[in-house]
């Protein structure tokens, strides 16, 4: 059973700042080996206290501020917990992307930021396998799994939205995409029917929430306490134990199958599936072979392709109901393609317009301010002499670098068919939405770069592609864009604003 402590909001509320306050005061007190670093804000314990908490509200303008003084050199912000060094500029991200682990890492730095090893868990932390089944075998799949993803995409969207006739439906615009996403994520994780279980989608989206307020509460106490609190204090254990419920007649029959047949056999019984559940039942050795930690394992990679691509997409849609006069065009690159090829993977790779889109859309309405997340592992002096003691946390300065008149012409200005041109001008690979280049950091760059962003970027078009041959979209009357919601160094899409819908009228 997992203890619930239970406090006046009032109490906790003035305990959760106590804490915070003292963790500040300690941390930014000390004398720091970052001194000869550009600061943003003040440097003295209570003008860098205050500075945490004007991070925590207004992030976003204290990095551009930092970016504009200090453009392509390094410089430190105060957050609520450390100092951050912040660079920018084609040799600090080529520095920091050729690094080795030992040097400069990106696990190190999620775990301190995410709280890894005690809300997705300690086997999740220090034995990532399923990142290479990511990286390999779920992008080498895409081909052939995509008749299902585009199945799940078409029936969700039927489904969820329970459209009449030719009627126009308003509808909450994040609680449709998170489902549909969910459902279509969960057909390659772990198939049919789970995938369309309502009580699975709800923990799938629930578990997602309860991973990101987990890390806040944890981040609230002592390092050597986040054990307890992780326990007893979030939801992540409950949510473990009723995704159990449900994977764990699934796993013992598939673990049934491949404890008679092995990894390799040549026709595979029907319990087991091509898709992610399986393969990392494939490379699953002693303890991860049981039901909790793959239900952790299958949760922990839900919660990764949810919490960012509902958001992308969810601007996306924003972005169309917004701008009505870009859908034909898109409609007519999405009828002519598939006249010719299907749909398939092969198709969507055609479809310069929709990726430009989305990659557009990711742009001007990216999740963070920052990308590339790094703690140095030990001293270190980068090429251009700065100095970093071990222990130091270092990002890049993506979103500033997105909005740069110099990188990208009238960077403020949502131009979804941006690079699509670049792509007819000079035919480069680097303009599709998958790529990474210094200059476009939306999944980080060099070889910690996003390993699911192929998958994602698959579904993501799958959607708006049928989006805008299927539907009619738009805002509700006398209403315009809405507006994100920044908090700290994120941008995150409106959660309560409507997008209407029809069925296509021809």
């Amino acid at each position: 059973m997992q203890l619930q402590v239970p406090l006046p909001d009032n109490v906790s509320g003035s305990l959760a700042c106590i804490v915070v306050a003292a963790s500040v005061i300690t941390l930014l007190s000390k004398p720091t080996k970052l001194d000869t670093i550009p600061t943003v804000g003040s440097t003295t314990w209570l003008g860098s206290w205050w500075a945490g908490i004007k991070f925590v509200i207004d992030g976003i303008y204290v990095i551009q501020e930092g970016y504009d003084k200090h453009k392509a050199a390094p410089f430190k912000v105060a957050t609520l917990h450390r100092w951050l060094v912040v660079v920018s500029g084609s040799q600090y991200l080529e520095d920091i992307a050729r690094r080795p682990d030992d040097e400069l890492s990106a696990v190190e730095a999620a775990n301190d930021s995410m709280k890894v090893e005690h809300t997705l868990g300690h086997d999740i932390y220090h034995n990532p396998y399923h990142t290479p089944i990511i990286r390999s075998q779920l992008v080498r799949n895409i081909g052939t799994l995509y008749p299902d993803i585009r199945d799940e995409v078409v029936t969700a969207l039927e489904d969820i939205l329970d459209l009449k006739d030719n009627e126009w439906k308003s509808v909450p615009a994040v609680h449709t995409i998170e489902r549909v996403l969910c459902r279509t994520i969960n057909r390659v994780s772990v198939g049919l029917p789970l995938c369309r279980n309502p009580d699975w989608v709800d923990l799938g989206l629930q578990f997602t929430l309860d991973v990101l307020k987990g890390a806040m509460i944890i981040g609230l106490f002592p390092i050597f306490m986040a054990p307890l609190v992780g326990q007893f204090m979030t939801s992540i254990p409950g949510d473990t134990k009723h995704g159990m419920e449900h994977l764990g007649p699934i796993i013992e029959e598939r673990q049934k199958c491949l404890d008679k047949y092995g990894t390799t056999w040549a026709d595979k019984p029907i319990c087991r599936s091509n898709d992610l559940l399986s393969w990392l039942m494939d490379k699953a050795e002693g303890s991860e072979r049981t039901v909790k930690s793959l239900t952790k394992r299958i949760l922990a990679a839900n919660f990764a392709a949810i919490c960012t691509s509902s958001n992308i997409f969810t601007q996306v849609l924003y972005n169309l109901a917004a701008n009505p006069q870009y859908i034909q065009p898109l409609r007519e690159e999405v009828e002519s393609i598939v006249e010719t090829a299907g749909w398939s993977k092969a198709a969507l790779g055609k479809m310069r317009k929709i990726d430009s889109f989305l990659k557009e859309s990711q742009r001007i309405e990216g999740l963070g301010s920052l990308s590339m997340l790094r703690k140095t592992m030990k001293d270190l002096t980068l090429s251009d002499g700065t100095f970093l003691p071990g222990g130091t946390t270092v990002v890049v300065a993506s979103r500033p670098m997105h909005l740069d008149n110099e990188l990208y012409e009238n960077a403020h200005l949502f131009d979804p068919f941006r690079f699509a041109n670049m792509r007819d001008e000079d035919g480069g690979f680097k303009h599709q939405l998958v790529s990474t280049n210094p200059q476009y950091l939306a999944f980080g760059h060099g070889r910690h770069a996003c390993p699911g962003r192929f998958y994602a970027a698959s579904v993501l078009k799958t959607m708006l592609a049928h989006i805008v041959v299927s539907y009619d979209i738009k805002l509700e009357d006398g209403v315009t864009r809405p507006k994100s919601l920044r908090v700290g160094p994120f941008t995150i899409a409106n959660r309560s604003a409507k997008v209407m819908f029809r069925k296509r009228v021809l």
